[in-house]
């Protein structure tokens, strides 16, 4: 089994519970692969974000522990296209205040951040929302065949100005996903030893605490948390 950390997808979100939010399915070639809770998703039971960075569900979310029975297949150089949704298909998705990046990536320094996408005057999640819940993410056109997990991570920064370990009502919100893939084709590279989750974040790991209410802030300056990109 490979692991494949998405990069994370700065989100900016309301203080609320319609903020929450969960992956419903992902579309490949744009074809719709149908509702993958308990099938190819490692779905957790609510939309509640992980706030706690040394529990194990900050890896895959609540439950994310255990393999489900489906692979969906894709080439390298494809297009992976994770749909989010709040309580069901086509709703409202996530709070727009909820700003921040989008990022994909078991235990071990086994995590390996292919993509991530934070604010270029816009956050990701601005544009997650303007796609009615659907986030592209390109899978290397070069990576070697075989069965992968594929973690796509949103990260909300609305509450982000304090630490949870400080404060517990407040602090960056997390929302991982892990969805099981089977790359396909003759690609050849082998992914390099990645960081693992639980460890890969800390209370000084730049960007954890955050705020995107500080007018003397460039928004476009926030780091994006965890390892660079490789670029296979």
């Amino acid at each position: 089994m490979k692991f494949l950390a998405l990069a994370a997808v700065a989100a900016t979100v309301i203080v609320e519970v319609s903020a929450h939010t969960r992956v419903w399915s992902i579309w490949l070639s744009g074809s719709d692969q149908g509702a993958g809770a308990g099938r190819y998703i490692l779905q957790p039971p609510t939309n509640n974000p992980v706030k706690n960075l040394t529990s194990s569900d900050i890896r895959c979310n609540v439950n994310g522990y255990s393999p489900v029975a489906t692979y969906v297949s894709t080439p390298a150089g494809g297009i992976v296209t994770t749909e989010w949704y709040h309580d069901y298909r086509g709703d409202d998705i996530i709070a727009t205040s909820h700003k921040g990046p989008i990022r994909s990536n078991g235990g071990g320094d086994i995590w390996v951040k292919i993509f991530h996408e934070g604010s270029t005057g816009h956050w990701a999640v601005e544009k997650l929302l303007s796609n009615r819940g659907k986030y592209d993410i390109p899978v290397p056109s070069n990576l070697a065949p075989g069965q992968y997990i594929l973690r796509v991570e949103i990260i909300a920064l609305h509450e982000a100005d304090s630490l949870y370990s400080q404060d517990p009502a407040r602090g960056a919100q997390f929302y991982p996903s892990c969805i099981q893939i089977q790359v396909t084709g003759s690609g050849s590279r082998t992914l390099p030893s990645g960081v693992s989750f639980p460890g890969a974040y800390s209370d000084s790991t730049p960007g954890i605490k955050w705020n995107i209410y500080d007018n003397n802030i460039d928004q476009r300056t926030y780091p994006i948390p965890g390892p660079a990109a490789v670029n296979l």
